[in-house]
């Protein structure tokens, strides 16, 4: 069933009665025409991709290619094993999944691109950590994933989920945007509630540029992961708590897609503006890439 937005897409499933998780499988199962079971194995092996990512440069320091990053997710790791962090053990360890995630998609490593290779963190570190919190099983978290797969139809059909045609607003806020309407749907909240997290974590992300270091999605990328699976999972507790957004998800959408079209070229993923041209970026460029390239 074609879905051109999020108002349609709570109308069906208020009418059906129905989560967003279970209406992306039911779409999933009449698109492709295959079964329920099939469809739910091979979101399967994408949760156990995401966790796998997740995790391994917790204990181990992974450095990408480049030698830009790296360690940073062993790092913090080790932070929240001292006992001592301000914004607690919860939040502070999914930075440290979403780190881990970019760190070993620069590392030539397996990552699910969700919706991006360069948003790869956020929704695994959301997804694993609240997971983790809620005691919820893998089969939940499978289901959750398929309501941020709807969400991120939505968005890429009325905007963008590419950095180099609408900024990092659309990969990592759509991505955080998924996230959040993840475990918004994880916790029972209505389809209704899922969007309202997707539009305030939007909202709070409108006008990001994309302006990688010598054009590698590691930096500053690495660090919007952290900031994005942040926003999710705090926008969730709001939303939880009743917290409505004030504009509606798909003008949102909507504002987003005008904010990123309207964007020079130069703050979309050509390296050639933003943090890509300070003096620090420009140096790293030349260590990295060589010559006066």
């Amino acid at each position: 069933m074609y879905i051109k937005s999020g108002r349609e897409l709570i109308e069906i499933c208020t009418k059906e009665n129905i989560s967003l998780g279970e209406f992306a499988l039911r779409n999933e199962m009449e698109e492709s025409g295959q079964s329920r079971e099939v469809i739910i194995e091979k979101m399967r092996k994408n949760l156990n991709a995401m966790k796998e990512a997740a995790s391994r440069a917790l204990d181990e320091k992974v450095i990408s290619v480049s030698g830009l990053i790296g360690g940073d997710a062993y790092r913090i790791n080790q932070y929240v094993k001292g006992g001592n962090t301000l914004s607690g053990d919860y939040i502070v360890k999914a930075m440290a999944r979403a780190i881990s995630c970019s760190e070993v998609n620069a590392s030539m490593g397996r990552i699910v691109a969700c919706p991006t290779a360069g948003s790869c963190g956020i929704l695994p570190a959301v997804i694993t950590t609240a997971g983790e919190r809620l005691n919820k099983s893998d089969d939940e978290l499978i289901m959750a994933l398929f309501a941020s797969s709807i969400v991120g139809v939505v968005i890429a059909q009325n905007a963008s989920i590419s950095g180099a045609e609408g900024g990092c607003q659309a990969e990592c806020g759509s991505a955080a945007a998924m996230g959040c309407a993840a475990i918004v749907d994880l916790m029972g909240g209505t389809p209704a509630m899922c969007l309202h997290g997707a539009a305030i974590v939007i909202k709070n992300i409108l006008g990001l540029v994309c302006d990688p270091i010598a054009g590698l999605v590691e930096v500053p990328c690495a660090k919007r992961n952290a900031a994005g699976a942040v926003s999710a999972l705090t926008t969730v507790d709001l939303v939880m708590a009743g917290v409505e957004s004030k504009i509606p998800f798909d003008e949102v959408v909507m504002a987003m897609n005008k904010i990123g079209r309207s964007l020079p070229s130069e703050l979309r993923e050509t390296a050639m503006g933003g943090l890509a041209v300070t003096p620090t970026g420009l140096m790293l460029k030349k260590q990295i890439l060589g010559g006066d390239k």
